[in-house]
């Protein structure tokens, strides 16, 4: 399976992350935000709701992945899963924003919380199928690098998409965001199901494994390299997911627009949130040769190494830049953050099926799909903590709720958010680097 893919075929494999990546925004950036800007539920029970519901998430994920694996379909193993997945997560999507006004907030947490763990299910039926396919299309590492390349340029369409067209959608208002919901659930589906079509005819291994579940999960377990990544991609995702969450209310009470610049102009136009993640996504595509070229010349890890210790010294610049009412120098913070987080998004996903391969090859046991539950794994566990823990910190401080309107916040609180989006996020990506320094070492003295 070393065969070159087609461009059609890179391309198509990739898009699907588009669709992916769109509910991953919405779910960091916009569920808890909706519903203690927006429906006036207490932040730090709006945190502990949001946090159960992805914790549900990670349990699901073992289960997916053990059942795709045995999947014996005239369509493959993963296609169908990916298929009734997109439509349930859509459908999920539009149920969280689409509230009726209910008289409590008992009834309101329900509603959002059902449609949430809907939701976050048929992510997982999408998401680690999708992931299980990036260990079977190509044993190339270079072409994996290819791959990811096309895999992130459309995952920084998705991010512009949940970070910067939903919220411009949203308008600001609680009807607002579930217009905005059903205006992008066809582009869910319809990315994840042309990606699924375009991949039809791709290198992948469609026989089903016979493995039991515990079998399985063992074999992924002795894989010490691969799980030692998941353990630090978690960390990564945890100071990431940390930035996402916090975004909302930075825009909202850190970051103001006091200049009479075209920058200025686009910012009051989209609005402070929108125009931030718009300059985020150019960035990210922007690197996308960037760190493939780097992934190939330095190798991987070191790659990644750079990157994370770039966006390190980033947020330091930004949290002495908060808070601010320069939006242009916001702009351009944000644009090389983009930059950096290109390394993040695509270069572990490059490194995690050259690890599984090993597996493969020594147990000949095809279970990309029990990796691929692995995989995220460190990733859902940090996208379910972080709006928790952002929210418990921020609950702490004081910060006040509010149903829409702008309303007054301690100095403590806006304190605490600014260290939340800046050094507690670069304190996760300095741990991290460290353990990649380490896992490299490992990994170059056991090849020698």
């Amino acid at each position: 399976m070393d065969q070159k893919l087609t461009l059609t075929q890179k391309m198509g494999w990739g898009l699907a992350d588009m669709g992916v990546v769109v509910f991953v925004i919405v779910k960091q950036l916009l569920v808890l935000s909706f519903l203690t800007n927006y429906l006036g539920v207490n932040v730090a029970l709006a945190g502990v709701i949001t946090t159960s519901i992805l914790v549900f998430d990670i349990v699901s994920d073992p289960i997916i992945g053990y059942l795709s694996d045995r999947t014996n379909t005239r369509w493959g193993r993963r296609a169908p899963w990916m298929v009734i997945g997109a439509l349930i997560l859509a459908i999920g999507q539009i149920g969280i924003f689409g509230v009726p006004y209910f008289d409590s907030e008992t009834s309101n947490l329900i509603w959002v919380a059902s449609f949430f763990a809907l939701s976050t299910l048929g992510f997982t039926m999408v998401a680690i199928p999708y992931g299980a396919t990036a260990g079977e299309t190509t044993y190339d590492p270079k072409e994996r690098s290819a791959l990811m390349g096309f895999r992130m340029a459309f995952a920084s369409l998705g991010i512009l998409i949940g970070g910067a067209v939903i919220p411009q959608l949203a308008g600001g208002t609680r009807e607002g965001h579930f217009f905005a919901a059903l205006m992008i659930a066809p582009v869910i589906v319809i990315s994840i199901w042309f990606s699924v079509w375009t991949t039809r005819k791709a290198p992948k291994h469609d026989t089903p494994n016979a493995m039991n579940f515990p079998a399985m999960i063992s074999s992924v377990w002795r894989n010490k390299p691969f799980i030692h990544l998941v353990f630090l991609y978690g960390i990564m995702t945890m100071g990431i997911a940390t930035i996402t969450a916090g975004l909302p209310f930075a825009a909202l009470y850190l970051i103001t627009d006091n200049q009479s610049t075209a920058l200025s102009f686009l910012s009051s136009s989209l609005g402070i949130l929108s125009f931030l993640f718009a300059a985020f996504v150019l960035g990210a595509m922007l690197s996308q040769v960037l760190w493939v070229y780097a992934s190939n010349v330095l190798g991987k890890a070191k790659a990644l190494i750079c990157g994370l210790s770039l966006y390190i010294l980033l947020l330091f610049v930004i949290f002495v830049s908060l808070p601010s009412d320069d939006i242009t120098t916001m702009f351009m913070l944000f644009l090389l953050a983009g930059v950096t987080n290109g390394a993040y998004q695509q270069i572990p996903w490059a490194m995690y099926p050259d690890f599984m391969d090993s597996t493969r090859i020594n147990q000949q046991q095809s279970i990309e799909g029990a990796f691929s539950a692995f995989w995220l794994f460190g990733q859902k566990i940090a996208n379910a903590l972080a709006p928790g823990f952002l929210a418990i910190v921020l609950g702490i401080y004081g910060y006040n709720s509010a149903t829409g309107d702008k309303v007054e916040q301690p100095e403590q609180a806006l304190a605490a958010l600014k260290s939340l989006v800046t050094l507690v996020p670069a304190a996760f990506l300095f741990f991290a680097v460290v353990g990649l320094w380490y896992l490299n070492k490992s990994i170059r003295s056991n090849e020698t």
